[in-house]
């Protein structure tokens, strides 16, 4: 599969009784084309740009995208992995939702 976009949304709760942000997301391949995917990531502990790290290792880890894994376990950045493969990347997160909205 030729990977042309990849769209992140995001939502994040944060949890003020325990203090933690929580967030999920839906990633979109090749939004709007007769090729299109749609990835879900479920609810998980992150905050800030945590959710583009975990998209980037969920596409990594069911093969969409081939970024090598570091000897310390992480992985290239995302953006970098997009700017190199001239793959358009779009993301955004919406904060302050209630706990019942991130679940997909």
């Amino acid at each position: 599969m030729k990977i042309k976009t990849i769209d992140i949304n995001a939502k994040e709760w944060f949890d003020k009784i325990n203090g933690n942000s929580y967030f999920s997301a839906v990633i979109t391949i090749n939004y709007g084309m007769k090729s299109a995917k749609i990835l879900n990531m479920p609810f998980q502990y992150g905050y800030g740009d945590h959710y583009i790290d975990m998209a980037n290792k969920k596409l990594s880890d069911d093969k969409y995208i081939n970024t090598q894994r570091r000897d310390n376990g992480t992985y290239p950045a995302l953006y970098q992995y997009c700017t190199d493969n001239n793959i358009i990347l779009r993301y955004n997160i919406q904060r302050n939702c209630k706990k019942r909205e991130l679940m997909y």
